[in-house]
């Protein structure tokens, strides 16, 4: 039942049960704000057929004379598992070469009325087709496919077993501050636990990238006496160079934690990071920039550092892992795991 028809029957129940408590039916009905020719058919529908009875009906039938001729919905259909990369105007084009003509319009409603709107709607049509009749797909189907692959590659989630085995590092910029210069925010969320850590810097630098790790993060899962494994940075300047040369580089390197790279042109790899500046852009930037007029960083970081405290320690999370949790109730709950996969 969808979230309509409960909210239907609740009004259409509660104003059944509201007059039988007042033992007054015109009361109910003026508190309710309806008429009591209302509430008598309520009622007679509740008696004659029971709660079904109250659910909506909607009384509007398809007019089928609009409908496009079966040829050409068939037409529509096959064109749709030969290329479902083309949209609804490609379509009425490429019909019509074949002397079939249909509307944009026309091409959509019968998408609409097949559940092939979407173009991952058409793909996942013409996978199953092919798997139950076992059909050789063209180049232009293969190409689809593989580009459905692809974005869902980019999209997919993070693989992480426990704390410390991942973390998401990422640059923010947070502004142009009066008498400071721009602000950056260096940011590092646990990809398990979801606990973040970030501290601004006026500079966008490997050595800015470090002491991050350095000043805030590496301390923390040493104080929990959990690893870091890996990190996981996207592909700038202040992330990537050759080790020897490059202080972020030689950072990890002494201190044996892996590096590993976002997917070129592919932001959506680091999608946790990505989240939680959208979190805190919302939450505190937006909120603390109309409120307080900073003068100094100092000022700016000393407000981060509290909200990081509230959001860390008593907002709950949505999460995979957290589902509900804090994230330091998560990390607490999470170093068992992290335990029992260390060799002695």
């Amino acid at each position: 039942m969808n979230l309509v028809n409960q909210s239907i029957i609740k009004h259409k129940v509660g104003l059944l049960n509201l007059a039988e408590e007042l033992k007054n039916v015109s009361q109910a009905c003026r508190i309710m704000g309806v008429s009591r020719d209302t509430f008598y058919r309520v009622k007679e529908a509740k008696d004659s057929g029971g709660l079904e009875a109250l659910l909506h009906k909607d009384r509007r039938r398809p007019n089928v004379k609009n409908r496009v001729d079966e040829v050409v919905e068939e037409a529509v259909l096959a064109f749709a598992l030969e290329n479902p990369a083309a949209g609804q105007v490609r379509v009425s084009n490429e019909l019509r070469k074949r002397n079939i003509h249909v509307s944009p319009t026309g091409v959509r409603s019968v998408w609409l009325r097949h559940g092939l709107q979407t173009f991952r709607l058409r793909l996942g049509a013409l996978e199953k087709k092919s798997a139950e009749e076992g059909l050789v797909l063209t180049e232009t189907q293969v190409a689809a496919l593989e580009r459905k692959r692809e974005e869902e590659q980019q999209i997919g989630e993070i693989e992480t077993a426990h704390p410390g085995y991942l973390g998401s590092q990422d640059t923010f910029y947070v502004g142009n501050m009066k008498g400071v210069g721009r602000i950056y925010q260096q940011t590092f969320v646990d990809t398990y636990a979801k606990v973040a850590f970030a501290k601004l810097y006026t500079t966008k630098t490997p050595i800015a990238a470090a002491d991050m790790l350095n000043d805030r993060v590496l301390p923390f899962y040493q104080e929990h006496e959990v690893p870091l494994l890996r990190v996981l940075t996207d592909r700038g300047s202040e992330y990537c160079g050759r080790i020897e040369q490059h202080d972020y580089q030689l950072y990890l390197a002494v201190n044996d934690i892996d590096h590993t790279r976002t997917k070129a042109r592919s932001p959506q790899t680091n999608g946790i990071c990505e989240r939680f500046h959208k979190t805190i852009l919302n939450e505190f930037y937006q909120v603390a920039f109309r409120k307080k007029i900073y003068a100094t960083m100092e000022e700016l970081q000393e407000d981060l550092d509290a909200w990081l405290l509230v959001y860390n320690h008593e907002r709950t999370h949505q999460g995979k892992m957290c589902c509900g949790r804090t994230p330091m109730a998560t990390f607490e709950d999470g170093k068992q795991i992290c335990r029992e996969k260390m060799i002695a």
